[in-house]
């Protein structure tokens, strides 16, 4: 591969890591071709993009992000190593819309197809500039809302105070009728 190959891949996984909310980094050694070709496609489903990097690759493409701790140092001499999830084989799992889809499908996949996902490891996970740690990936990011969850609680905090005031500018008027309602049947008792 040339250099300018190199570079525009890098430039090209840099572009991925900012397009997407979220990502995870996974382990698929020792998993079979049938294993990795569903899990391929349940990322797809769910729509996840999913790669598999070279961690150099990785590397150069954080190197000026939020994740310089975790890409480590590139310069001779320097301390700094990259982080324990960044050697071995490295699958990354980007998600465009909703931060947990990947958790979830990795989660998912291991539930219902444990005799292949076996070997699957979750190495560690990318969010909002900040790294987080495999054990929080695989029991905590699966568990955030999706999407359409998180819109939906959005709508119904900006609905809230519409529906209280709406309840509020009907409450004279109710009230009003029941007064009326009780004068009318005070009148009827008193008549009849």
């Amino acid at each position: 591969m040339s250099k300018t190959e190199k570079t525009a891949e890098i430039e090209q996984i840099r572009t991925r890591f900012n397009d997407s909310v979220a990502a995870v980094l996974i382990d698929f050694k020792g998993m079979n071709v049938e294993a990795i070709t569903g899990l391929r496609r349940a990322f797809r489903k769910a729509g996840v993009e999913y790669r598999v990097v070279k961690n150099t690759v990785i590397r150069h493409a954080l190197k000026d992000s939020g994740y310089k701790a975790f890409v480590g140092t590139f310069e001779l001499g320097k301390p700094g190593n990259p982080h324990v999830s960044l050697r071995g084989m490295t699958g990354i799992a980007w998600c465009k819309e909703d931060p947990s889809a990947a958790a979830k499908v990795i989660q998912q996949f291991k539930t219902e197809k444990a005799d292949l996902a076996k070997h699957l490891k979750v190495k560690a996970g990318l969010l909002g500039g900040q790294f987080l740690e495999e054990k929080w990936v695989a029991d905590e990011m699966s568990k955030l809302p999706g999407l359409k969850e998180t819109q939906a609680m959005v709508l119904a905090t900006i609905m809230a105070p519409a529906t209280d005031v709406v309840g509020i500018l009907n409450a004279p008027a109710q009230n009003l009728v029941y007064v009326l309602a009780a004068h009318v049947e005070n009148l009827e008792k008193a008549a009849g």
